[in-house]
């Protein structure tokens, strides 16, 4: 990185509202969180230089596209800023929030908001499901199911079992431990869900079988929601911890990530059949975030913001991470070290499984969370002592994958 790119503050909106039925839409959500993100920072309309949005459905959910363009149309004392809108899948807000960093380092600019906004509440949930299928190859994934992404991930847990052997109770364990912590967080689309006695096991009545390999409460909540987060350059930090007499820290983004494969699902696992790990380019998107943040190995976190999509996805995480060797990732589940008060805890935020996840506003969530963290800012969420915490999103079947590292600036 030629520069620190510091993250001054935002806002994610409530992941359980449901925007259509108060006759809101996605615009809505736009105005919502960019006004927000102004008011948590602090700042006039007047000091963002550039705008940048992650949107994955919104033309199928909304028929609504040329987002760049509606943050000026919804926020007019924005009028005239440029914009760009970005698409990357689940990692649509990740990919943003890259490109705003490139325009910080190059020196083009040196105040830039970033959002990642998504409705899917307006339609059926089969229906919002066949929209979500365009992130797959269409007509060429060659997996004959109802929903594909729990179908895809289902495989993904074959491919473990068959690799490493897999015990799949402990897929429950993960969505359990996610599921608690968006207790502890208000904005958590699940926060107020109650479970049964063995809904957290292969119950087919309490915990139905989706798809083959993933059952009901594997499942990262798709949902409406959007998050905003306001990025700078050093020398519009250091002014505005002057002109402001901030007393608290800031959060810089120290490294950064992006590798991408191809998107089509079985060609990955395939062309990874003799690798250490299932998906070498997401353990590289890893390694890089790591290097460039002068970080050895995975214990020097305090903490992780992982992509749960599915229980499956944050198991492969837990291992691409380092956190255990390949394929033992069930062991960083049962000793405890991924919930809080564990020694590495993922998803303190309740992550997709229990945060929610409207898909072009996770990454930018993700790292408005970490942004939390380190600033001592998560409440009842703190991880005592967070100084340093990093995240990995990922688009589609692992074909877009961001890992950031952010800490104490």
């Amino acid at each position: 990185m030629t520069q620190s790119v510091y993250i001054l503050g935002g806002i994610q909106t409530d992941f359980s509202r449901a925007w259509s039925r108060e006759g809101l839409d996605i615009s809505d959500m736009i105005r919502e969180s960019c006004l927000g993100a102004l008011e948590d920072c602090n700042l006039p309309a007047s000091a963002i230089e550039s705008i940048h949005v992650g949107n994955a459905f919104a033309e199928a959910q909304r028929q609504q596209g040329h987002l760049g363009a509606m943050v000026s149309q919804v926020v007019p004392e924005l009028w005239g800023i440029p914009a760009m809108r970005h698409e990357g899948a689940c990692a649509s807000s990740s990919l943003a929030v890259l490109t705003a960093m490139a325009e910080i380092e190059a020196g083009r600019y040196d105040c830039v908001l970033v959002l990642g906004a998504e409705e899917f509440k307006n339609l059926p949930g089969d229906q919002a499901s066949q929209n979500q299928n365009s992130a797959a190859w269409r007509d060429r994934e060659n997996i004959h199911c109802k929903f594909m992404w729990p179908a895809v991930f289902g495989l993904l847990a074959d491919e473990y079992d068959q690799r490493y052997g897999l015990d799949r109770q402990v897929l429950n364990q993960i969505a359990e431990i996610n599921y608690g912590h968006a207790k502890r967080n208000p904005l958590a689309q699940t926060r107020q869900w109650k479970f049964a006695e063995n809904s957290f096991r292969e119950d087919d009545t309490l915990n139905p079988m989706i798809e083959p390999g993933v059952r009901r409460l594997h499942c990262g909540q798709i949902t409406d929601g959007a998050c905003a987060i306001v990025l700078a350059s050093e020398k519009f930090a250091a002014h505005y911890r002057k002109t402001r007499k901030e007393t608290g820290s800031i959060a810089r983004i120290k490294g950064w990530g992006h590798r991408n494969a191809g998107i089509r699902y079985r060609d990955k696992v395939e062309r990874s059949k003799d690798s250490t790990f299932v998906f070498p380019h997401v353990r590289e998107a890893i390694e890089d975030s790591f290097r460039r943040a002068g970080i050895a190995e995975v214990h020097q976190l305090d903490g992780i913001e992982t992509h749960d999509c599915f229980s499956m996805t944050e198991y492969m995480a837990i291992d691409h991470f380092g956190i255990t060797a390949p394929g033992e990732s069930w062991r960083a589940v049962e000793d405890g070290s991924i919930g809080l008060g564990g020694r590495l805890p993922i998803n303190a935020s309740g992550g997709l499984i229990g945060c929610g996840h409207p898909v072009g506003a996770t990454g930018a969530r993700m790292l408005l969370d970490a942004t939390k963290q380190v600033t001592q800012r998560a409440g009842d969420a703190q991880i005592d002592g967070a100084k340093q915490i990093a995240t990995l999103n990922i688009g589609g079947s692992c074909a877009t994958v961001c890992s950031f590292v952010v800490d104490q600036g």
